[in-house]
């Protein structure tokens, strides 16, 4: 069994338009779909991936509604487990909170640097206390964007200090932070969160790897390809390359993820 915690597609008239974009704002990055709901499915297929979590992210305030209708058009809690989002700027967020929860949707992700906002905001507490209250899982991207400059939203130093406002589960993708291995040791590693593995191969050096791994323990890491920019073999080469038991090998690519999604 895999599934897998983060992949992203689109709704068919804007997918291949929305893939492009993202492709030459983060400097020609090759996807491995066309954006769509079919082509992750036939990607899915193709190496062997059962379930996979989709993400999606409101960039602005009159995004909101269409990102979580298509969230819910696309969501069968079989499969596809889609999240929802919401603008942190909008004046209907905790309606539109309450609105993702009574979808059927289980979480919902966060993009600081496409939705413009530091994690650790004092503004975002009551948005986190609100979350927690419904119960449901937060994805926030986190470490490094290729399409955007420094500062970044989401380091490892930034999002401890978030994780104090929370009840109910955090992640932190990219192995907690894109080009942030000392920082995530240092900051994040034993904390109550989560980590995808999305887009670390060729991208996580394999000692910080294995000191997360070593440090964070499996019970916590969700196996994650960031599709359609990483593929499951890409991200399986790197976690097969850590030695990790077979044991430790189910908890990420299906067990973790089981439980916090009540499979």
């Amino acid at each position: 069994m895999i599934i897998d915690f983060h992949t992203h597609c689109f709704p068919e008239k804007i997918a291949e338009r929305a893939i492009e974009k993202l492709s030459f704002s983060a400097g020609g990055l090759y996807p491995h779909t066309n954006g769509s709901l079919q082509s992750l499915k036939g990607l899915m297929a193709e190496q062997g991936v059962d379930k996979a979590v989709v993400l999606s992210i409101a960039t602005n305030a009159h995004q909101q509604k269409s990102v979580n209708d298509f969230a819910a058009f696309i969501n069968d809690n079989q499969s596809i487990f889609a999240f929802g989002s919401v603008y942190p700027y909008s004046e209907n967020v905790n309606e539109e909170l309450e609105r993702i929860k009574a979808l059927g949707l289980k979480g919902i992700k966060f993009h600081p640097d496409y939705q413009g906002f530091n994690v650790d905001d004092i503004k975002m507490k009551p948005i986190y206390k609100k979350i927690s209250e419904l119960g449901l899982i937060t994805v926030f991207h986190a470490g490094v964007d290729y399409g955007f400059a420094p500062p970044y939203g989401a380091t490892p130093e930034k999002m401890a200090r978030a994780l104090e406002w929370f009840g109910s589960p955090v992640i932190a993708a990219h192995w907690g932070g894109i080009d942030c291995g000392e920082e995530v040791v240092k900051y994040l590693c034993g904390k109550n969160l989560y980590f995808d593995t999305s887009f670390g191969y060729g991208v996580m050096a394999k000692y910080y790897a294995e000191k997360i791994t070593e440090k964070h323990g499996t019970d916590k890491l969700l196996f994650g390809t960031d599709s359609p920019w990483h593929t499951k073999n890409m991200e399986m080469r790197l976690l097969k390359s850590l030695n990790l038991s077979e044991a430790d090998m189910e908890k990420i690519t299906h067990e973790n993820a089981e439980k916090l999604l009540g499979i």
